[in-house]
């Protein structure tokens, strides 16, 4: 007899979708780590692919009937959901949104089944619709998997401020990376054939600014100060620097920045001292853009985590990164493999730190080698799946509900 299959319900390729890209990975390694057990995916309806179930329609206020049935059909072992608000947000013919109501109708249909949701956005200071979201969801899930520790005990402090209580079914689980694309240094040369980029002229040496263009992710203020570095660089440790900029536009609603941001990259490039490169961020040459450089700027200014710095783990790339934001602080605080700044200036002096040291980019990357390797390999991550299916299962079949500690 087959085993009862995990279903994720997800936003799904070929969708340009952070979470769609963090689904495939997610079930990709959870197969791995639970052997005769299939993972079967609940999609909105632009999802496609072997063992796909595309039936959420946005469209539809009661969307989350079709999603019910199908579970019904499914008769899964556990139900793993990653949530992201404008994923299941159904708005009226004026715009106005249900704030996810539809969602939470959704849990209180499929709650006979092992529920484990996993929310992608819990910002440190919640507003009031978020605090009340995330209270009625963990009061309708098994388990709520939170992605870095400050989430949880900032919950807390908000939660006891409005005289709530604490839920305490919640689980943290770290955004996994992928501990199979790491690439040697003589594997370097050949990538950048590869990929086409030795036709351009570039230096050995470059900086990477890679991923999806969307306005929180502003490229402007390294693309505003790349002149003045390089040509500090080039002072003060004798090398040729040039920036990879590469990536694509996610959000029609962020065209404006995406063009000007494309068309400043293209005005150093024909200065010799940048490049732009057009890709969709997924699967392998999501990875080989990253490994060509030798270290990465990630200047976000709304990150709860980031599918980018993911990759930059999986990679062990050095990088510079925004604090304080949520868990790009968190993370490099945790891993010790990036650079922080809060000002221009200071992400000036980062990105010439990083360039003119290569001890420190030695040092950061073996850092990012452990904390990939000991925290948040895909392979360790899917295990805590795994547990999480099994504490969700043990509270039905008990009644009991999950108790997990507290972190303070």
């Amino acid at each position: 007899m087959l085993e009862k299959p995990v279903v994720m319900i997800s936003s799904w390729p070929p969708r340009l979708c952070g979470i769609a890209v963090f689904a495939e990975e997610a079930a990709e390694f959870i197969r791995r780590a639970n052997s005769g057990r299939d993972v079967l995916i609940i999609s909105h309806t632009d999802g496609a692919g072997e063992s796909v179930f595309p039936v959420i329609n946005m469209s539809r206020r009661d969307w989350w009937k079709a999603v019910a049935e199908k579970i019904r059909e499914l008769d899964p072992y556990a139900i793993h959901i990653e949530h992201e608000y404008g994923l299941y947000e159904f708005k009226d013919d004026r715009g106005i949104g249900d704030g996810n109501e539809g969602f939470l109708d959704l849990l209180d249909a499929i709650n006979q089944w092992p529920v484990i949701v996993e929310p992608h956005t819990i910002h440190g200071r919640l507003r009031d619709a978020e605090a009340e979201f995330i209270y009625q969801l963990c009061r309708r899930s098994d388990l709520v998997l939170f992605k870095c520790h400050y989430q949880k005990w900032r919950l807390d402090w908000t939660f006891q401020g409005r005289g709530w209580r604490t839920p305490r079914n919640i689980m943290i689980v770290p955004h996994g990376a992928r501990p199979d694309k790491r690439w040697k240094l003589e594997e370097v040369p050949p990538l950048k054939k590869e990929l086409g980029l030795d036709r351009f002229g570039l230096s050995d040496h470059l900086v990477g600014m890679i991923g999806w263009i969307q306005s929180n992710k502003r490229w402007d203020i390294l693309l505003s100060i790349w002149e003045e570095i390089h040509e500090e660089i080039l002072m003060r440790c004798g090398q040729d620097w040039d920036l990879l900029a590469a990536g694509a536009m996610r959000d029609p609603d962020h065209r404006g920045d995406y063009e000007k941001w494309k068309s400043d990259t293209i005005a150093l490039e024909k200065k010799g001292i940048a490049h732009y490169y057009e890709f969709v961020p997924r699967g392998d040459i999501y990875y080989k853009l990253m490994a060509v450089c030798d270290f990465i700027v990630l200047p976000s200014v709304d990150e709860t985590q980031s599918g980018t710095l993911a990759r930059i783990i999986a990679l062990n790339k050095p990088y510079v990164t925004t604090a304080p934001m949520e868990g790009l602080t968190a993370q490099t605080l945790e891993s010790g493999g990036g650079l922080l700044f809060t000002t221009k200036e200071m992400l000036r002096e980062k990105v010439i730190q990083l360039a003119c040291d290569e001890d420190l980019r030695l040092q950061l990357g073996w850092n990012l080698k452990k904390y990939l390797d000991e925290v948040v390999s895909w392979e360790i991550v899917a295990r805590q799946y795994t547990t999480a299916y099994e504490l969700a299962r043990e509270a039905k079949k008990t009644g009991r509900p999950v108790v997990l500690e507290m972190e303070f």
